[in-house]
Formats: C-alpha cells, structure tokens, sequence
C-alpha cells in the first residue's frame, strides 16, 4: 500500500473510530439565500419514559417541525421527567436529530434529578448527529455554556451569535431559598466572548440572542412596568432567582443581545413580550403546560424584532 493510501485509509478509520465513541461531526449555521434564520424552541417538555402522558409532547414537536421547518432547534431545560435518564434524554433528542435539523440544549432544574448528572446527560447531546451542544468552558460554574454563531448568508462574516448558558438550579446559599442564578464567572465568560466578537466584528456588536432556562428577575421587573407591553397569556409571575447576579446589565452594556429565551414557567408559555430597558422574547415556544392545551403560533415580524433590538440597545 502506498503511502496516500495509507493516509487516506487511516483518515478513514480515524473518522470512524470518532463517530463510534459518540463524537458527532458538527454542522454549521448559515444564513439562507434569502437572509433568513429560523429557530424552533422547545422547552419544560418534562418527559416521561414511555408514558402516554408525554405522547401529546412528541406530536406537538412533530407538528412544530413539520410546519415550521426550522434551521435549528433548541431545548431550554426541564428535557426530561423519569428515569431512565440517557434513555430518555436520547430518545427525545433524536426526535429532532432524526429529522437531520441542526440542534442544541441546556439544562432546567429537573433534568439532573433523573439518575443522571448533567455531565452525563450532556455526552448524551453530544452524541447525536446534528448536535451543537458543547461545554466550551468547563472550568466555569454549570454544565454546557457555549456560544453558537450563525454565518452570513455569503458565509463572509459571524451575522449572529446564540449565548447558550446554564441556568444552575437551585439556591446553595444559606438564607436564600428558591431557585438558583447564572454565576459571576459565566457572565465573565459572555463579556469576554461578547468582547471579542465585537472586536472581529470592527468594533460593532454582533446581534446576539441567549437562551438559558430559568428567567431573570428583571423578568418581573418588566412585567410589573405600567408602560410594558405584553402579548398573550401571564398567569403567574416568573419564577426567577432571588438574588439578581447582574446578566441583563452585562447585556445591557454590551449592547449586543437582542432577545432572552427562557423556560421554566409553564403559565406563561404564551406569553410574548417587549420593553424598551428589558427585552424578553418568548417565540414557538412549547412548553409542559402548553403541549396540553396547543402549540403558540404567535409570530414577531423580523421588523418588530429589529425594534426591540434598537430599542435595548
């Protein structure tokens, strides 16, 4: 055998050898000819292994991806409700990954309460083809912060940038009850990736969005504002940290996300709002309380979006 063949033959078997430990290759995000993007999210699906209960949660996430034909999904936590957890986590995760679209995920407060840690259920993600789930920095609290950038439709530039952050779960500090809040060193880990994406980008911010599953507490804030405007159905406040750890005023000096896309609170799937000094999008949302009654099919104009995000700016 020469030795190209050599080469090629053992690039072959190293390619192989990565896909059968679980490394799924990559795919990137792009812009459409048309210079659109579309994003599906699911969130609180709680699912339960083999329970008819959850079926309803399968059909609506069917019918979201048939009717909607997403460039990419992504899950805000609260995946999974029962054990077996790598089961169950998989089997949702290749509802999408089956269908070859795009994908990732971050976790809720539940998702680790299964059997299975988030490290665990995280190499489950990142397993499957079409994932982009990653834990870029492992040396920082939670498990799975990562930032996903979308290229121009000419594939010349980063036109977009998707903060995919750990919310944590619950309050481990003494006296404070409830849920818990994104740490000091993620939103280290934002502003120095928001940093440089600004520099790359010429000085100008990068149109940015960020999901992550529990809502901040300026989600209430803004709610609770009398000039606020609110879009479907609130039937509780959101159930938010009692400790404000100062993410939305990272966003709001870098001047670069748009949009905050939560879970967590299944009365307020619904629910799609805008202000001026908080923006909070929920969009295709489905969530445990909503797969049981239907799927939001409320919509933001690309015009209305571009508002919102000249007005946080």
């Amino acid at each position: 055998m020469s030795v190209r063949k050599w080469m090629f033959a053992g690039a072959l078997l190293l390619a192989a050898g990565l896909s059968s430990l679980g490394f799924a290759q990559k795919p990137g995000l792009k812009f459409n000819p048309d210079k659109k993007f579309k994003i599906v999210q699911f969130t609180d699906l709680h699912v339960k292994w083999q329970d008819p209960r959850s079926d309803i949660a399968f059909e609506r996430m069917n019918q979201v991806l048939d009717d909607e034909k997403p460039d990419l999904v992504i899950f805000t936590g609260d995946i999974i409700y029962s054990k077996p957890a790598l089961e169950n986590m998989r089997n949702v995760l290749k509802t999408v990954s089956d269908r070859k679209i795009p994908f990732s995920i971050v976790f809720g407060n539940h998702d680790n309460e299964q059997g299975a840690t988030k490290e665990e259920l995280l190499k489950v993600a990142e397993s499957l083809p079409y994932s982009l789930t990653a834990d870029e920095v492992p040396e920082i609290s939670g498990v799975g912060n990562y930032a996903l950038t979308v290229r121009s439709s000419d594939g010349k530039k980063d036109a977009f940038v998707l903060y995919c952050i750990d919310s944590n779960t619950y309050s481990t500090i003494k006296g404070v009850k409830g849920y818990d809040y994104i740490k000091r060193d993620q939103i280290d880990w934002y502003c120095k990736k928001s940093a440089e994406f600004t520099r790359n980008n010429g000085g100008e911010p990068v149109p940015s969005l960020a999901f992550f599953h529990i809502a901040l507490p300026e989600f209430n804030q803004a709610a609770s504002d009398e000039n606020a405007q609110l879009y479907g159905i609130r039937r509780e406040k959101a159930c938010a940290p009692a400790l404000n750890s100062g993410l939305f005023t990272a966003i709001k000096e870098n001047g670069d996300v748009m949009g905050v896309f939560v879970g967590h609170d299944h009365k307020i799937g619904e629910q799609n709002g805008a202000k001026k000094d908080a923006a909070e999008l929920f969009k295709n949302g489905a969530s445990y309380d909503l797969v049981r009654r239907s799927i939001s099919k409320e919509k933001i104009s690309d015009e209305e979006l571009q508002e919102i995000y000249d007005s946080a700016r």
